[in-house]
């Protein structure tokens, strides 16, 4: 590899030498946790060497993708150009004893059609992809995993003929009955892992002033759009899931250019709209509760919480201890939940599912370093530590010891 980061017959580490870059310029995950991460493993640290095989293993999977872009899909938007990117709502299904072909919706029960030439996968995919490139070259100094990054970054988002116009009007469309919803920002929030990677290629020869440049302004034209759109403005007054991860993606696309005041007025706004809002005192999620895979769309709502809490931090806010006069917080919703790590314990509300009680652990693995004098370590009890050792969380943010 270049750079001679790497040992020549084992992934043992990074050299000290490539410790000397500092901390990232990152939003979501923790520049401090990425840079004690990188120096760590660059003194051969074995406790973070399963994570980092597991990195380097998707990144090299990442490097033989061929790019993607909106431009693949078959089907023609409403707007009649390709460039506009387009998905299904999800749980909607055609009324077979409708005789207009109506569509009714299942909650929970996903219909495959909707995943048939579907932009939102593409978008996931590509976001995804770059951020797993993009860490390993920020780990390893190896500049084809940022060369890789690049390009299908500029296939999907600055190339003249394959990129994303930077709008979702036609986002979570219901056949026959509305072109787009504001519920199909959801498929967006893998915007987050892209402003990050972009700041993890800071420094490579691959990743250029232009580039940096271009995916300022595109992201500059999509922010302006999710901030005054109607479908935008849709998702920010949703008040479950939707709302909070319009939050998240709002944040760190703000923050990414530079519009601090907007960050920190919007995490504000959080502690009520959110938190109060979404968490009861004993911290149960009522709309979260209602759903019929309530376990795992809680999980969903405080993963997005804890990710917003992440970006207040930049913007000088602290969610994570915020707390009303009646006791609703961040920490009494991942309390609620820390009662189900036990997997004997079961779940009382709908679920159609089998609960994957290994999410909710790897959530309480990140958070416990946020709530070391709270009751969370005692659901550590039910962890299978061996599970995570390979968890990409351990090099993005600080997490519980064994």
């Amino acid at each position: 590899m270049a750079g001679g980061c790497l040992l020549a017959n084992s992934i043992t580490g990074i050299s000290a030498a490539e410790v000397a870059t500092g901390p990232a310029n990152v939003f979501c995950a923790d520049p401090a946790a990425l840079f004690a991460a990188k120096t760590n493993l660059a003194a051969s640290d074995s406790a973070l060497q399963p994570a980092f095989h597991r990195l380097l293993a998707e990144a090299n999977r990442a490097l033989a993708m061929k790019p993607i872009s909106v431009m693949d899909k078959q089907q023609l938007p409403p707007s009649g150009d390709k460039h506009d990117f387009m998905s299904w709502a999800p749980y909607f299904w055609r009324d077979t004893n409708s005789p207009d072909g109506h569509y009714v919706r299942r909650d929970g029960q996903r219909n495959p059609k909707s995943e048939t030439d579907s932009d939102a996968g593409r978008l996931g995919k590509v976001c995804g992809n770059a951020h797993t490139l993009a860490l390993a070259f920020y780990f390893t100094g190896d500049e084809k995993y940022a060369a890789k990054a690049t390009e299908i970054i500029h296939v999907f988002f600055l190339e003249p003929a394959t990129r994303m116009n930077p709008n979702l009007n036609f986002g979570q469309g219901i056949p026959g009955e509305v072109d787009g919803r504001p519920e199909g920002l959801i498929s967006a929030r893998s915007l987050v892992d892209l402003v990050d990677a972009i700041g993890l290629l800071a420094g490579s020869k691959s990743w250029t002033p232009a580039d940096q440049q271009g995916m300022t302004d595109w992201i500059g034209h999509y922010f302006n759009w999710l901030t005054t759109s109607k479908i935008g403005l849709g998702e920010a007054a949703a008040s479950n899931n939707h709302g909070t991860y319009y939050d998240v993606q709002a944040t760190a696309l703000a923050l990414f250019l530079g519009k601090i005041d907007y960050a920190r007025h919007l995490v504000l706004t959080a502690e009520t709209k959110r938190v109060a809002g979404q968490i009861q005192p004993d911290g149960r999620m009522p709309r979260e509760l209602g759903r019929t895979l309530s376990f795992n769309y809680s999980l969903f709502n405080l993963e997005a919480l804890m990710e917003l809490a992440g970006l207040g931090e930049k913007a000088g806010v602290d969610l994570w201890h915020y707390q009303t006069a009646d006791g609703r917080s961040l920490l009494k919703a991942l309390e609620f939940m820390a009662t189900y790590a036990d997997p004997k314990r079961d779940w009382p509300y709908k679920q159609i599912r089998q609960p994957n009680r290994s999410d909710l652990d790897g959530l309480l693995l990140r958070a416990m370093p946020e709530y070391p004098q709270s009751k969370l370590g005692e659901a550590t009890k039910f962890f299978n530590f061996d599970e995570f050792a390979d968890n990409q969380i351990r090099l993005l943010y600080p997490t519980a010891a064994r």
